[in-house]
């Protein structure tokens, strides 16, 4: 079962627990955390590779780099990496090559937090070698012990790795297998300070031009200035597989709310322009999703959209961005990216308007507000007295500050009963029969 609701890259456990699934089975990308309650197995398929190729392809880029090189792939192409490595052994030692080359693993195939039977699960015969390939996760811990040498750990995308002590990820070339999705994007943000090559399955040809890829990251850049001057922010939620969703949400709430700028929370599905168009008066959009589907192209959209990593560059006075990308909300739960940075002294300026501006001071009784039933009538209320007294400056969006302001100050806001001082009608009879033909019709 995929995720039809937000994205078929995740496991629709929502959907499982409905028909009291036991276990689910799903074809696709291991987006979701080891820490769900439900079982679940991961089918990655097996999409046609020209072996051969791929290993000329990835010693050419040996022969012409000092570099150690990282080999990475779609989780496709996982069943190939065996044979791949096989190949790669053979044409190294007839060259007498010592260059280093790494592989990366697939991170898990299954999930099992309750101890259920996994393998006890019927699978097609196309597919009974799928539990195999990768760990099963139990209880969020391994039962197959990795000998990994000493160095640092790394895991994207359903793949893990580790490097050498004396070598960062900078020091690497990556060299991606598969076709350029949102799984090679997301490898592409993540590590923009590699050198990438890609390895195109279906062409069978290697690529390293990525002007595509450098330009999204410099359109994430605009975003997060774009961001700054926002008032109103909207929080999307995109996932409910994924574990730790509701945490980044509440950190996000408090980042904002730190910040000085009013949020509200929509869950609305899969998002696209109609549906963010029913909320005019958010400024910007914050996106929690998994990684494979956090970047969303807003350039149809009324107002960008932003991941919580860019949002957590926006709404941090005095942070700078060193070039560092976090596509995995988890990562960014356990970094220290999410601390609030207090520098809320002196205007900032933005690029956007070319000129200083002072963020809105957060209000000290935020919390008693909160926990107010008739909040959000006072608030409206207050607005509308603003407006009456300064019927000269009507707020426009990008000025008003909460959703009560931007709706009094629009000039239209639905139908409008007025009952006050209203003339009496009197009553009218309708007419009586069917549309065909109603009673007072001449035939």
């Amino acid at each position: 079962m995929a995720d039809t609701a937000y994205g078929s890259c995740c496991v629709d456990e929502v959907g499982a627990s409905h028909v009291d699934a036991e276990c689910v089975v799903h074809y696709g990308h291991a987006c979701m955390s080891p820490t769900s309650t439900l079982p679940a197995l991961f089918i990655f398929g097996k999409a046609f590779i020209n072996v051969n190729a791929c290993a000329e392809s990835l010693l050419q880029c040996l022969s012409v780099s000092n570099k150690p090189v990282l080999v990475l792939y779609g989780l496709e192409y996982a069943h190939a990496l065996q044979d791949l490595k096989s190949v790669m052994s053979k044409l190294l030692s007839s060259r007498g090559s010592n260059q280093m080359l790494y592989y990366s693993e697939v991170a898990h195939s299954s999930i099992n937090p309750s101890g259920y039977h996994i393998k006890d699960i019927k699978l097609p015969e196309s597919h009974e070698d799928a539990i195999t390939d990768g760990e099963i996760i139990k209880n969020g811990e391994s039962e197959v012990s990795n000998k990994l040498e000493s160095g640092t750990k790394y895991s994207l995308g359903g793949l893990t790795w580790t490097t050498q002590s004396e070598h960062k990820m900078e020091d690497h070339l990556l060299f991606w297998i598969g076709s350029d999705n949102s799984a090679f994007a997301n490898m592409v943000l993540t590590f923009n300070s590699c050198e990438i090559v890609r390895y195109d399955a279906k062409e069978g040809k290697l690529l390293n031009d990525f002007s595509q890829q450098t330009r999204i990251l410099k359109r994430r850049y605009f975003l997060v200035e774009k961001a700054k001057d926002a008032n109103i922010v909207g929080i999307i939620v995109g996932t409910l597989g994924v574990a730790g969703y509701l945490h980044i949400i509440q950190q996000m709430k408090e980042l904002i709310e730190k910040a000085g700028k009013k949020c509200y929370t929509i869950v609305m599905g899969r998002p696209n322009p109609a549906k963010l168009a029913n909320f005019p008066e958010c400024d910007v959009f914050v996106y929690v999703s998994c990684a494979q589907t956090a970047l969303l192209d807003s350039k149809e959209f009324l107002a960008p959209v932003i991941t919580p990593f860019e949002a957590v560059l926006a709404f941090s006075r005095g942070r700078q961005w060193t070039g560092e990308y976090i596509m995995e909300f988890q990562n960014l739960m356990a970094s220290d990216a999410t601390e609030i940075v207090d520098d809320n002294e002196g205007a900032r300026f933005s690029f956007l308007k070319g000129c200083y501006v002072e963020d809105h001071q957060p209000q000290e009784n935020n919390g008693d507000q909160k926990e107010m039933p008739l909040a959000l009538a006072e608030m409206t209320e207050k607005a509308l007295n603003v407006r009456n007294q300064c019927t000269d400056s009507v707020l426009f969006k990008g000025t008003a500050r909460s959703g009560a302001e931007y709706l009094a100050a629009r000039s239209y806001q639905g139908l409008n009963m007025q009952y006050e001082n209203a003339p009496l009608q009197s009553y009218v009879v309708g007419r009586t029969g069917r549309a065909s033909g109603y009673d007072d019709e001449i035939e």
